[in-house]
């Protein structure tokens, strides 16, 4: 079946075109990615302003022209933090529904978790050392998710770490201050630490980061202009690496943060905060390298329709 999936997610909308049969990767036609800060100011109040609304709408209205020229048979979406947490989600979801077609379900972060964890792992060996470990970090919560590939995850846990929602309780200067850093690193760790415990951390033999914090690492690091995701599927990111684009990330305003090459001016804003959560699990798990991985939530939501 072709089929259209979206991604309703806190800072970005996604498109996935592919080719999907149970029991097998999805074959992709096309991907897409819209920077839409849906979850801007969810935190604080609750609410999906009028705004973000329309950004998304707009996006997913895009996307109803390229699902239908790609001749796509179904056309699905998942929505996740933002729109779960809000009060108005459902006006969203209704709006897509009714006015674009696509068949959006909102999804709890357990479901979530298990979504990442099949697109992440599709067609993957298990790791001779321990489990694989998937980290989704997203701009509203960040999802770890443990276990062989092929098999059901045996440990996930979403929390509520994410790009934007960090950025807006921590980084309230620009370029942020040392101490500001220092909290949001303080509060990752002592999150991710209670959220996954230490027997679930020592099997764990790999780690795969997707979503767009690890393959804006990737491409900063590969210095990607135009970006090509066949070069960041498999990159594999040291922590120092990671740490070494942190302290340059962190150390410019955010205009300066839009020139660096490989990275998506549009996600310059939360960036910062999004790599101080892979560095702190990267340090917590003791695991110092990850592999970036291009499939991921999309993946596994087309997987799981077929299936």
């Amino acid at each position: 079946m072709r089929i259209a999936v979206a991604d309703l997610g806190t800072n970005s909308t996604r498109l996935l075109i592919a080719d999907a049969e149970p029991g097998a990767p999805p074959r992709e036609v096309s991907r897409h990615t819209t920077v839409t800060r849906l979850g801007e100011g969810v935190d604080a109040s609750g609410q999906l302003s009028p705004a973000a609304v329309e950004r998304v709408a707009a996006a997913v209205a895009g996307y109803r022209e390229l699902a239908d020229a790609a001749g796509a048979q179904r056309r699905i979406a998942v929505a996740t933090s933002a729109v779960r947490e809000s009060a108005n989600g459902s006006d969203l979801t209704d709006l897509l529904r009714d006015r674009h077609g696509f068949d959006v379900r909102t999804i709890d972060g357990d479901e979530e978790a298990r979504l990442t964890f099949l697109g992440a792992t599709a067609g993957r060996a298990a790791h001779p050392d321990g489990d694989t470990l998937v980290v989704d970090i997203g701009g509203g919560s960040t999802e770890f998710v443990a276990g062989r590939p092929g098999a059901a995850p045996a440990f996930h846990v979403s929390t509520r770490l994410g790009s934007v929602r960090q950025t807006e309780r921590h980084l309230a200067h620009d370029p942020p201050h040392h101490h500001e850093l220092e909290q949001l690193a303080d509060e990752a760790c002592a999150t991710i630490a209670d959220a996954v415990g230490p027997a679930v951390r020592e099997r764990v033999g790999e780690i795969l980061a997707c979503a767009g914090t690890a393959t804006s690492l990737a491409a900063i690091d590969l210095e990607l202009d135009p970006y090509d995701p066949d070069q960041v599927d498999g990159h594999r990111l040291e922590l120092a690496t990671c740490e070494r684009i942190l302290a340059r990330l962190a150390q410019v305003d955010v205009d300066h943060r839009r020139r660096t090459v490989g990275l998506l001016p549009d996600r310059a804003p939360t960036i910062v905060a999004g790599v101080v959560i892979l560095v702190e699990a990267l340090r917590l798990f003791g695991v110092p390298v990850c592999e970036v991985s291009e499939a991921d939530i999309l993946d596994g939501a087309a997987l799981d329709a077929v299936s």
